[in-house]
């Protein structure tokens, strides 16, 4: 028999896209485009397997249209919140994803925004560009300070757990809330004290980062109620989805001050972000990169393709959700 045929829907690194071609038969475009729905129904008449981005949704109308021939879906992500999951398991197509490869790279981006958006990078960095900076003041772009100050994390997975040990380096207090307590070595490890009540984690956030999942339950965390019981000035980073926050309710508690500042690598609209939140000098943004360095692209398309070899070889994918 020949080799599987694969779909890799988007550019990923060179290193992956080396040995998949080396195993596999790839249908690759180089244009580096999101793929369609239309897209996805058809290529899933040619290929055994995809290797997708969060960029592709297999919503139920989608997967209901894919053809037979496909079996394994082996996600460049560790979201899944792109894939209806029930709909895909009922036609048989195991799913597979990436954890435990991008922890590090997306707390050092949730870091870098954290610490941006405190200290008034954005505007720092626009009044030297422009060539505005004409004098200095004590009082010019006073921010506020991460050591000694309290961070409320909520979500203690990989990524969460990751981000507590590097502002632990910062001197922070660390605080948590998650769905289930962490065993105390774990705790331990992170250095964190627990709140059961995300009520009472917000009210001792100094700082506020989102390391939680899209789900049902988490789409909307942060509405006006939840921001309003923040202490006045608290920064907020959001790192994980777009939609755990009300961008409306964000917006309105950052033009009264109430939230000083925030720091954001995703949004409810994407690509584009949402055009309201650069009328904000102390809001820091980026295109939902919090994965991208190369050590840990090329980690991420390993562990996919480790998927598919499993798969291939008759074996469950150590990753298969």
């Amino acid at each position: 028999m020949g080799k599987p045929v694969i779909w890799i829907t988007r550019q990923l690194s060179e290193a992956t896209l080396d040995r998949a071609r080396r195993d596999y038969e790839v249908i690759w475009d180089p244009d580096d485009k999101p793929g369609s729905a239309e897209d996805i129904i058809a290529m899933s008449a040619r290929v055994d397997g995809m290797i997708p981005c969060h960029s592709e949704h297999f919503s139920a109308d989608v997967v209901a249209r894919l053809a037979p021939r496909l079996k394994i879906i082996a996600n460049h992500s560790v979201g899944v919140d792109h894939c209806d999951l029930p709909s895909l398991k009922a036609r048989g197509i195991v799913v597979t994803n990436t954890p435990g490869v991008l922890s590090d790279a997306t707390a050092e981006l949730a870091l870098m925004l954290m610490l941006g958006a405190a200290r008034h990078a954005v505007a720092g960095d626009q009044l030297v560009r422009s060539g505005q900076w004409q004098s200095w003041s004590p009082a010019m772009l006073v921010g506020k300070q991460l050591s000694g100050a309290r961070l409320g994390i909520i979500g203690m997975g990989g990524v969460g757990r990751a981000f507590a040990r590097k502002a632990r380096g910062l001197d922070m207090e660390v605080h948590y809330h998650n769905r289930r307590r962490l065993d105390p070595e774990a705790e331990a490890e992170a250095g964190a004290t627990y709140h059961a009540e995300l009520d009472d984690l917000l009210a001792v956030s100094d700082f506020l980062s989102l390391h939680c999942p899209a789900t049902p339950e988490t789409v909307g965390l942060m509405n006006a109620a939840r921001l309003a019981r923040l202490p006045k000035g608290c920064v907020i980073v959001n790192t994980a989805r777009g939609n755990l926050v009300d961008e409306a309710a964000l917006l309105d508690a950052l033009t009264s001050g109430h939230v000083g500042a925030a720091g954001l690598d995703c949004f409810v609209t994407e690509p584009g972000g949402n055009p309201a939140f650069a009328a904000h000098d102390n809001v820091m943004m980026m295109p939902h990169v919090g994965s991208a360095t190369v050590a840990t692209r090329d980690a991420m398309g390993f562990k996919a393709l480790d998927n598919l070899d499993h798969f291939f070889r008759g074996e469950t994918p150590p990753d298969q959700l």
